[in-house]
């Protein structure tokens, strides 16, 4: 345990500049954002959005801490914990979600379960629902059916996405 830790921990990267793009980490890291970010952003590990940052982006992470301000869709696959100073403007999908006093949100949260029926992945994964029903009743994506309705373990799906599959 210790190891994965340390391997983590060397894994940092602080950007404090003007930024624009697609930051896509397969590998957990450590990122901090100090100035300014504008496109997509997918993190494994841990995302820090710093105090005296503005982001105007789709953020998919892990964990990720806002102290900042975000413009723009947040799902945070672990953990969501909005600093006092923290000021978002959009949707919010965290799984557990910490909110100081301070913080302000100007949109919707809807907190992510460990399983989703499939109008719940479809927005999650930001995929059309016929999609998402195709590919059940074809096996092409992992999910149980329970009567006439789809369950997906949220953990499994996300697997399953990570290894490249989706939509083969």
């Amino acid at each position: 345990m210790a190891f994965q830790k340390k391997k983590m921990e060397e894994k940092i990267l602080d950007v404090d500049a003007s930024m624009q793009g697609t930051l896509s980490f397969k590998d957990p890291v450590n990122l901090r954002i100090n100035g300014r970010f504008e496109g997509n952003l997918q993190t494994k590990g841990n995302l820090i959005i710093g105090a005296t940052a503005v982001v105007i982006a789709d953020i998919i992470g892990d964990n990720v801490v806002v102290g900042g301000r975000v413009k723009g869709k947040i799902t945070a696959k672990e953990r969501l914990t909005l600093l006092p100073q923290a000021m978002i403007e959009g949707d919010i999908f965290p799984t557990k979600l910490n909110v100081a006093e301070g913080a302000i949100l100007e949109g919707r949260c809807n907190m992510l379960h460990d399983f989703l029926n499939a109008e719940e992945l479809s927005r999650y994964l930001e995929v059309d629902l016929n999609s998402i029903l195709d590919w059940a009743n074809s096996g092409k994506i992992p999910g149980a059916k329970e009567g006439e309705a789809w369950r997906f373990e949220r953990k499994t799906v996300d697997s399953w996405v990570a290894s490249g599959k989706v939509g083969k």
